[in-house]
Order: C-alpha cells, then sequence, then structure tokens
C-alpha cells in the first residue's frame, strides 16, 4: 500500500510489527526468513533474524531497512544459521525508522545473550525507561521493546527465567505481543492481558513455532496449534513446551478489532475466525445498513476487496475491478519531483475506462484515515466520466487515536475528528458516504459478546488500558 495522491502511503493505517519464532531446528534461519515473508504486510520499514547456535552460546543477528527480500540472501542466513531463532518485520509507532531501531533487539550481559521481537505498543515505557536510567541502564535505542529487556535482565540476575519474565510482564502496561530468545536457546512467547495483537502456536515437523497470523504457517507448512491466550506465557525448551499466566488479569479480552477489518492477511484465522470470510461478512452488513442504486460495485485494490465481494453478493450490484494494481512496483519506486510522483500514480494503478465512464459506482473502502487519498481517487474517477460516486467504509468512523500500536497517534490526523458526515461528503467530491455503524460491525463478527472481546477504541473511545496522554512515537527519544 504505498504512493502520494492515489496509493498514498501516508493516508494507510499501518500496524507495528509483526513476529516469529522458532525452536530448535536445523533450518531454523532460513524458515524464519520465509515466516516473515508471509508476515511482510505487517512492516514494510526493517526486518531482522536472530539465531541460538547451542546451550549457553551468543546469538547473532542480522538486520536491515527495507523488505524482507531486500535484506537476506542464501549468504547472510548460512552465516547466521542456528538451532533456535525470532525474527521480526517493523513499522514504527514508538522511535524513529533508523537500522538502530530495527529488530530483534539483543542485549549481553555477563556474557550472555538474550533477544526479543515485540508487537504493539508500551504506553509505560518513557516513564520505566526514565526510572531505568536513573538506576544506570543506558539505552542504545528509542524503542519501547528496549524497556523489556532492560526490565527482563534485572529480574534475571534476581531469579530464573521463569520468575524474570512474570516479574517483568508485572510492570509493562500496554501491547504486546512478543517473541523472546534466551542464551540457552529457549523459545518464549508472551501476550499481554487484553490480548490486544494476535499470537498463534503451531508446530513444524515436531518443533514448536510462533508467529504473528496463521498465514505464516501456511508458508512453511506447519501445523496450526492454537492461538495464545491474553496473558499467556508459553516457554519452550528442551523439556517441552510451559504455559504459564500473566500475574494481573485483564477484566475482558480487548483483540483490536482492526486485524480483521486491515491489518491482517485475509487467508489468515485469527482467535478462531477466518479475517476473509470476516471481511465479506462487513460489507454484506454495511449493504444490509447503506443500500444505495448503482451499476457496479468496486474496491481500489488491494483496499475493501473482501468486503467489496461481501457487499456486491448482498445487494444483487455487479462486482468489478474498476482499477487494477500492478504488483510489481516496490516502494523503491517513489520518487521525490512531482512529475516523478505523477509517474508513479499511474505505474501503481490504472484505470479500466471501460468499466467507469458513465457508470454509477459504489466504492468500497477499508477505512478513512486522513482522506487525501480518498479525495485524490474521487477526483480521478471524475475525470473517467464516473457519472455518480458513493462510498461505502466497512467499519465505524476513526475519530480517536490509537495508542496500542497503530500510527495514528493524534486526532488532528483523524479528518473524520475534524469533519461531520455532511462536511466529510462534500469534501471528498462524493454523492453520498455511509460509514458501517459500530453495532453492525460487532454483529458482523459473528464473536459471542463482541463487545467485550474488541478494542473499538479508535472508533468509540473507550480504552482498556489508561495511558500518558503525554505518550506519542517520539516519547522515548
Amino acid at each position: 500500500m504505498c504512493n502520494q495522491e492515489i496509493f498514498d502511503a501516508s493516508e494507510r493505517p499501518k500496524d507495528e510489527c509483526g513476529i516469529f519464532g522458532l525452536y530448535r531446528h536445523p533450518e531454523a534461519a532460513q524458515i524464519t526468513y520465509f515466516g516473515l515473508y508471509a508476515l511482510q504486510h505487517r512492516g514494510q520499514e526493517s526486518a531482522g533474524i536472530s539465531v541460538n547456535r547451542g546451550i549457553n552460546d551468543k546469538i547473532f543477528s542480522h538486520k536491515g531497512m527495507g523488505l524482507v527480500h531486500d535484506i537476506f540472501n542464501m549468504e547472510d542466513l548460512a552465516r547466521i544459521e542456528g538451532g533456535s531463532a525470532i525474527g521480526h518485520v517493523r513499522y514504527s509507532t514508538t522511535g524513529d525508522s533508523v537500522i538502530t531501531n530495527a529488530q530483534p533487539f539483543v542485549a549481553n550481559h555477563r556474557h550472555r545473550s538474550y533477544a526479543v521481537a515485540h508487537n504493539g505498543n508500551l504506553v509505560n515505557a518513557h516513564t520505566l525507561k526514565e526510572e531505568l536510567e536513573e538506576s544506570g541502564s543506558i539505552f542504545q535505542t528509542t524503542m519501547d521493546s528496549e524497556v523489556f529487556l532492560h526490565l527482563f535482565i534485572k529480574n534475571l540476575i534476581k531469579g530464573d527465567i521463569e520468575t524474570a519474565v512474570l516479574n517483568t510482564v508485572s510492570k509493562i502496561k500496554g501491547a504486546y505481543s512478543m517473541v523472546l530468545l534466551t542464551c540457552k536457546g529457549e523459545v518464549i512467547g508472551i501476550k499481554d492481558p487484553n490480548g490486544f495483537r494476535p499470537l498463534a502456536l503451531g508446530k513444524l515437523n515436531g518443533h514448536y513455532v510462533l508467529a504473528s497470523e496463521t498465514c505464516a504457517f501456511d508458508l512453511i507448512q506447519a501445523e496450526f496449534i492454537r492461538e495464545l491466550e491474553p496473558g499467556e506465557i508459553v516457554i519452550i525448551n528442551e523439556d517441552g513446551i510451559r504455559s504459564i499466566q500473566h500475574p494481573k488479569a485483564a477484566v475482558h479480552k480487548s483483540l483490536c478489532i482492526f486485524e480483521y477489518i486491515y491489518f491482517a492477511r485475509p487467508d489468515s484465522t485469527i482467535d478462531g475466525k477466518n479475517v476473509y470470510q470476516m471481511r465479506k461478512a462487513l460489507g454484506k452488513r454495511l449493504a444490509q445498513e447503506a443500500p444505495v442504486e448503482a451499476d457496479l460495485v468496486m474496491p481500489f485494490p488491494d483496499s475493501g476487496n473482501y468486503a467489496a465481494i461481501g457487499y456486491a453478493k448482498e445487494s444483487g450490484i455487479p462486482f468489478e475491478m474498476g482499477m487494477i494494481r500492478n504488483h510489481y512496483v516496490g516502494r523503491s519506486f517513489i520518487q521525490p519531483t512531482q512529475s516523478m510522483r505523477d509517474f508513479a500514480v499511474r505505474v501503481k494503478l490504472n484505470p479500466v475506462r471501460e468499466v467507469i465512464k458513465g457508470k454509477e459506482i459504489i466504492i468500497i473502502e477499508d477505512s478513512i484515515i486522513r482522506g487525501t487519498t480518498a479525495k485524490t481517487r474521487v477526483k480521478a474517477l471524475r475525470e473517467l466520466g464516473a457519472k455518480k460516486i458513493h462510498m461505502r467504509v466497512c467499519c465505524p468512523p476513526h475519530k480517536n487515536p490509537c495508542y496500542y500500536g497503530i500510527d495514528f497517534s493524534s486526532k488532528g490526523e483523524l479528518i473524520a475528528a475534524q469533519m461531520p458526515l455532511a462536511e466529510l461528503t462534500e469534501y471528498l467530491g462524493l454523492d453520498s458516504l455511509h460509514y458501517l455503524s459500530v453495532e453492525g460491525m460487532l454483529e458482523a463478527s459473528g464473536v459471542e459478546n463482541p463487545e467485550l472481546n474488541f478494542c473499538k477504541a479508535c472508533f468509540d473511545g473507550d480504552y482498556p488500558v489508561p495511558f500518558d496522554p503525554n505518550f506519542s512515537k517520539q516519547c522515548m527519544g
């Protein structure tokens, strides 16, 4: 999802990361590479793999800026091959996008190494960092994830691995799914008590594996076992797998519902629900709530594709691909001059003019964040001769910032918080605009007691975990 105007990367919401872990496999680095490849949609700024070659051995890492296939080659993977591995793809929601902040983050203490990969945001990281610095800790990054490792090592001095993990998670607050690699080659999966971010457990030829999404298991042909429960910690070592619970239980589960709407790959299953089917159900409910006469239903690839299928099927209006996406253009195509940006727009998305000209169109979008992309898309369709343009959005309006791992951290970034619906409709150049209701979204999820299972703070302002209002992406700098 990238580029200026029609496909503006700054417009699309971004999750923080994807994580992967594999215990004691002869091809751990290579398999972790493919696991990260499957999770690339969760972060495109940097990627890294850390491996442990044996008990009480050092952890070796290879990290870089950019996409997975640009960072690693076969020589790199052979150089870091080891028995246990963890991996990470990153989009920064806390800390700058620089190589120093690329994960996994590795710390060496008393001739022993530990590495962590993290998906989410620790909302009290900045205050914990101040406390740690006052006691002598020296930080190498501006990531909240480093706070976890400093606390873990301090607690490890006082006890064993299990106790250290429990004492560490009792201090941190916010959204975190993590994989931790120890000097003994243990792989530990950790999920916060609210279960904001997904983390699944699988098995590959007898070797346990952890991943943000089940699509990673499909690629490496691992067997899916189950999702980690909110607050669950799994410790994988030579004795097998052991599960322990977070010392502070949450009132209820708070899985980010935007995982279903946008972040997760459609071929993943999260918390027992297939993402593809969920998006179709959201589109179906949207058609029930906001019917309108038109000639066709279309998404802008790949945004809204599956909800559009659901909308078209329920409404009986034909589904068409009015825009065709070029899948072979990477982020490096973006150029600094306006003339080059114009080329970039056209090379990424090209209209099927015969489908659009003279037609009344329903566009299905997954979300509208800042509005700049939607406005330019509508303008482009008008210039192509669209007769009427209706937009239907398969989630409620984003009116509140996210502090748990999505990159809109201020209300001023959210156009739905700045304009009433009628004004926004006019601003975007639409004939009509409708968002899915909160009630419709929850009912379409098919989840029992959805009010008690999802975080939807970006829609309704009900934040499950309290946070410092001064918390921001740069607060760790």
